[in-house]
C-alpha cells in the first residue's frame, strides 16, 4: 500500500498528456534540457572551456518544420 505501481503511473501521465498536450510537453523537455546544458557550460572552468573544441556543426533541423519559398531576381534595377 505504500507504493505506486504501473497503473497509477500510467493513469498519471496519461491525466498530464490530457491537461497540457503533446505539443507542449515537448516544448518543455526541450527548454529543459536547453537550459540543463546551459547549466553545464556555465559550471566549466575557464581552462575547460578553452580546451573543449567548438562546435561548428550545422544546426540540427526540426523534423516536421518545413518552409518553402521561391526566390525571383529583382529585373527593374540595374
Amino acid at each position: 500500500m505504500g507504493g505506486l505501481s504501473i497503473w497509477h503511473w500510467l493513469i498519471v501521465l496519461l491525466v498530464v498528456v490530457l491537461i497540457f498536450g503533446t505539443k507542449k510537453l515537448r516544448n518543455i523537455g526541450q527548454d529543459l534540457g536547453g537550459a540543463v546544458k546551459g547549466f553545464k557550460e556555465g559550471m566549466k572552468t575557464p581552462e575547460e572551456a578553452a580546451a573543449a573544441p567548438a562546435d561548428t556543426s550545422p544546426p540540427s533541423q526540426i523534423p516536421g518544420k518545413t518552409i518553402d519559398a521561391e526566390v525571383k531576381r529583382d529585373t527593374t534595377k540595374s
